[in-house]
């Protein structure tokens, strides 16, 4: 196994399966060490899974929530070694109705895929400017450039990840320290099972695989690129014709696919 010196650090959030965990594998294929951090059991067996050389470091912790946040910061900052790739990947979903759903479940989704965006990279990215280098890369999606009905307040944080990692990006331009966005459609992992999306065409439909849309993410963040269209042809062709259609048209293509019981018409 390698060591600690000559092999740099990623640390990935929701490491333990899908995206998060495909892109922690690409880490380590590439000469990182990686810390992978979720709030479930299954992080800690990522060190087996992943299969590939390189050294793993579980964290189990509620990134919703503050004390999260800085649970993981503190593991981070336990290794002594600098951040050189931030993967800020941990999000979940909550569909249907807006009038309808639980508020509950949509403040703790915004508290995750938002508020941990900024807390974390809050706490690393000044160090990284401080040393002069560093890659991060912010999981967004498709919906980030368009209304998302029946998701309505997912595709909203979607679109408060993408402005927050170009506008990071403009003010460290300078720094050498840059800031990718990924944009994948929709892809096969538990989120539209843990987003009561199985009764709706895109949650029955087929999807992308995690490997290639982490693939496409990796690679664009070690390029330096501002953002990146992840997965399958469909879904990058889905996400450019969001930049030219309006809202409204946007919105009408969405709730087709997102609306509850559309998976049975």
């Amino acid at each position: 196994m390698a060591t600690q010196n000559n092999r740099k650090l990623a640390v990935v959030t929701g490491a333990s399966s899908g995206i998060g965990f495909e892109l922690a594998r690409q880490c380590l294929e590439h000469d990182f060490d990686v810390l992978v951090c979720a709030d479930d059991s299954e992080i800690e067996s990522v060190p087996v899974r992943v299969g590939t050389a390189g050294a793993v470091f579980p964290v189990r912790a509620d990134l919703a929530t503050y004390d999260g946040v800085e649970l993981l910061y503190s593991a981070i900052r336990s290794h002594r070694r600098p951040v050189d790739a931030l993967l800020l990947n941990a999000g979940v979903g909550v569909g249907g109705e807006f009038i309808q759903t639980e508020l509950s479940d949509e403040l703790r989704m915004i508290s995750l895929n938002c508020m941990h965006t900024v807390h974390l990279a809050k706490c690393v990215v000044p160090e990284m400017v401080a040393r002069g280098q560093g890659r991060i890369l912010i999981t967004g999606s498709v919906v980030s450039t368009a209304p998302n009905p029946y998701q309505a307040v997912y595709g909203a944080t979607k679109a408060f990840v993408m402005s927050f990692g170009e506008a990071l990006r403009y003010e460290l331009k300078d720094t050498g320290v840059t800031v990718t966005v990924l944009q994948p459609g929709a892809t096969d992992t538990n989120f539209f099972e843990r987003a009561d999306l199985m009764d709706t065409k895109v949650g029955t439909e087929k999807k992308d695989d995690p490997a290639l849309v982490a693939k496409h993410g990796f690679e664009a963040m070690m390029e330096g690129k501002d953002s990146v269209l992840g997965g399958s042809f469909k879904s990058r062709v889905s996400g450019m014709m969001n930049e030219i259609l309006p809202e409204t048209v946007k919105a009408a293509q969405a709730g087709k696919t997102t609306k509850p019981g559309s998976a049975k018409r």
